[in-house]
């Protein structure tokens, strides 16, 4: 992150998806956030439209 810029944080954990999930990112954008973490819950089975 830059100094002075403001980030964004995506946390996705535990039910109704599954107990033993935890996804999180730090990330300068809302998209970044986004573009590292969704394909993540996808390969742990969660269906999430493109």
């Amino acid at each position: 992150m830059r100094v002075g810029v403001k980030s964004w944080t995506f946390v996705a954990s535990g039910a109704p998806f599954r107990e033993d999930l935890l996804v999180r990112t730090d990330a300068a954008s809302v998209e970044a956030c986004l573009d590292a973490c969704l394909p993540r819950l996808r390969e742990l089975g969660l269906v999430i439209p493109e």
